[in-house]
């Protein structure tokens, strides 16, 4: 019976564990490590688990000077054709509100890009020169938590362009 490697499975390769070795490094190069630590390389393709990006439900809030309403509808409805992870937008002639999910690495990086998302879009979808007036983001399960516990129920119209 052949030798495998302890947690191969029976009749499949046995998974190698790839490791890095001080050796053939030059010396006076590189990171100082002492010559007997060993660390354990991923292969590739392989991202730690907090760097994986992560869905964030995301509300932000514009109001400005009073704008047309076609104009405005017709601008939030580019907005929602460019965004990928868009779910509405409610809008009145001076404040709107756009409902989306954002994918991003940390709710950091979520709200950095949520408030660059107006002013990116202001010239493309040719939207009014609103400022931003509030934010909200929260992760994908407390967004849930939320719902089931009848808080923040879920938008009526998904995917669309609605008045107040």
């Amino acid at each position: 019976m052949g030798r495998r490697r302890q947690g191969a499975l029976p009749g499949q390769p046995p998974q190698r564990r790839l490791t890095s070795i001080a050796g053939g490094r030059e010396t006076g190069g590189g990171v100082d490590e002492p010559s007997d630590t060993v660390r354990e390389l991923k292969p590739a393709g392989v991202v730690d688990e907090a760097e994986q990006p992560r869905l964030w439900h995301v509300v932000l809030s514009v109001a400005g000077k009073a704008a047309p309403l076609a104009e405005l509808r017709a601008g939030l409805e580019q907005l929602a054709h460019d965004h990928s992870f868009f779910l509405t937008a409610r809008y009145a002639a001076d404040h709107a509100e756009i409902r989306y999910w954002e994918q991003a690495r940390d709710l950091h990086d979520a709200a950095a890009i949520a408030l660059r998302l107006w002013g990116e879009h202001k010239l493309t979808a040719n939207l009014p020169p609103w400022e931003i007036v509030g934010l909200e983001v929260v992760d994908r399960p407390t967004y849930h938590k939320r719902v089931a516990e009848g808080f923040g129920d879920p938008p009526r119209n998904l995917g669309g362009v609605q008045p107040y």
